[in-house]
């Protein structure tokens, strides 16, 4: 195995996820046309509830242990390492059990505390059924963060991201065959074909665990798993303390992004269906807000995720060392770029919401006006995964506890006002459930980036600078494609005309912001002359960079 430089590993675990990412942008497609609107529903319902208690179960291991290991690792205590990894395996499994069994006993209730009194659409029996279907992926997925955070921890990015191309290549094929053949072919019922969509996650996990542990095998004398290595002063109690400290951050951080989502669908039903709407509106405006317009958002999405996944390990050597010119520079780089990888995909997607909408689901309605606000949310999230992740690495636990607490009071408190407020403004109410989402990211970015100044004396006058040069090719790139729409004669509505608008959207929109970028020399800038072209070169199979 091969370690990644920090610009590289940003690179490598990003582009991965952006490619998970995109194949499941695109089973969404056929998924779609198997289960409908109400399938969708159903499915959205049951993720959203994983998602939550996978949080749970996982605890924060990937970053918790990516930490460890990189702290451990640098100061060469090589038992203390193998023996945070054996006992991060441990915590996981007594977690995923224990959520395990809470989500299959308790289904019946988390689907009543879904849906309500709402009646006429998915029935609370059939959103328990899929909630237990889904449940059994708690069981192994859990497994596979104490994997990657344990090789993350080395630097070693490629093989977390091939795991994850195979666990969501299993997953996927699944979801879409599995689905078909219940629902077409053997002639089952809806909740049953949307029950077998949701379990693959299980197997694809599976698949993706077996592929981790045959990595870690292979190479235990580089990652010193060959032999017993000589004691260090290091208690189990006190690495078990550290797991826990470490983790307990991002369980806050990841329950409460979770629950973001849950929070959105119990509030979003609950309010839409206090203020007249129909159940087949409620529904799908839900599904869309939790499940069907994030997964169109998860591109962007996809930048913050990647910094993370690199960003610890080397934020936490940087603090170890007390390196803090380093420090400054790695915490200054990564603001910058997920704020110019992402600016251009937010404004690409806002701009042409209606027909990614159109060609991903080809259901004319909200769903493509709803995109195109909440797009504006991944890119505040990628930049609060940011933040949080560089308090994370220097052990600034009450600031975080601080901001995600604040954040989800404002969630909690500005969501149904702020929808009622649009809705007697006579615009979608949904769309104050969307603002109330920015808003709750927005302040907790501001008090960990303040606390970050104040105690590290960091300076943001370079990241300023830059993100104030990116607004020129990205205003430029806005203002093309705007008066370029205007002139071509697509209907946005036609699937096939509409993939043929956002070939040529993505092409002149990429050409100019990445024109004009290179004119201002941000990339030079922002990843460096040596960086820029090993990218380039990776991006191009060798053809072009120095």
């Amino acid at each position: 195995m091969k370690k990644n430089s920090f610009v590289e590993g940003t690179f490598i675990a990003t582009a991965s996820i952006v490619l998970i990412k995109i194949l499941g942008m695109l089973y969404v497609v056929p998924f779609y046309m198997i289960v409908g609107i109400q399938g969708g529903a159903l499915y959205s319902y049951a993720y959203n509830i994983y998602l939550i208690f996978l949080s749970i179960s996982t605890a924060g291991i990937p970053v918790a242990m990516s930490k460890i290991i990189s702290e451990y690792n640098t100061k060469k205590m090589y038992d203390a390492k193998t023996r945070a990894y054996m006992l991060g395996k441990k915590c996981v499994m007594i977690f995923s059990v224990a959520s395990f069994l809470i989500v299959f006993i308790f289904a019946d209730a988390l689907a009543v505390l879904i849906l309500g009194n709402l009646t006429g659409g998915n029935t609370i029996k059939d959103t328990a059924f899929v909630i237990r279907c889904v449940s059994v992926a708690i069981l192994i997925i859990p497994h596979l963060s104490v994997m990657r955070g344990y090789l993350q921890g080395h630097n070693y990015i490629t093989p977390s991201a091939n795991a994850n191309l195979i666990e969501q290549a299993i997953r996927i094929m699944i979801i879409i065959v599995g689905a078909y053949l219940v629902y077409n072919v053997f002639a089952g019922t809806l909740t049953q074909a949307v029950g077998v969509a949701v379990g693959g996650a299980f197997f694809a996990g599976l698949g993706a665990w077996w592929y981790l542990h045959r990595n870690i095998k292979k190479h235990e004398k580089i990652l010193h798993l060959d032999k017993e290595q000589k004691k260090d002063k290091i208690t189990n109690r006190e690495i078990l303390k550290k797991i826990g400290i470490y983790a307990l951050p991002f369980i806050i951080i990841n329950v409460i992004t979770s629950v973001y989502n849950f929070t959105d669908i119990v509030l979003v039903i609950r309010t839409l269906d206090y203020l007249g709407y129909s159940a087949g509106d409620v529904e799908f405006i839900a599904s869309v807000i939790s499940t069907w317009g994030a997964k169109l958002t998860v591109i962007v999405n996809s930048i913050g995720i990647g910094m993370t996944i690199t960003l610890i390990p080397r934020i936490v050597e940087a603090y170890t060392t007390k390196n803090w010119d380093d420090l400054n520079e790695k915490i200054n780089r990564s603001l910058q770029i997920v704020v110019f990888i992402s600016l251009p995909l937010t404004l690409g997607l806002s701009i042409l919401s209606t027909p990614v909408w159109t060609v991903f689901y080809n259901v004319i309605g909200r769903g493509g006006d709803i995109l195109g606000f909440m797009i504006f949310n991944a890119l505040i999230f990628n930049i609060y995964m940011v933040v949080i992740t560089i308090l994370q690495g220097l052990n600034k636990y009450a600031v975080i506890y601080k901001a995600s607490i604040i954040g989800f009071l404002l969630k909690v408190t500005l969501n149904i006002p702020l929808m009622i407020l649009f809705d007697n403004l006579g615009v979608g109410a949904y769309y104050g459930a969307i603002l109330a989402t920015g808003i709750s990211f927005i302040i907790p970015i501001y008090i960990g980036l303040n606390a970050i100044r104040k105690e590290h004396k960091l300076r943001y006058k370079e990241t300023s600078l830059q993100i104030f040069k990116m607004a020129i090719p990205a205003l430029l790139m806005v203002v093309s494609l705007y008066y370029l729409n205007q002139v071509l004669p697509f209907n946005v509505f036609s699937r096939v005309e509409a993939m043929k608008l956002i070939i040529i959207n993505s092409i002149v929109g990429g050409l100019i912001y990445l024109i004009v970028s290179f004119k201002l020399k941000l990339p030079k800038l922002i990843f460096g002359n040596d960086e820029l072209n090993n990218i380039i070169k990776k991006l191009t199979l060798g053809k072009f960079g120095n």
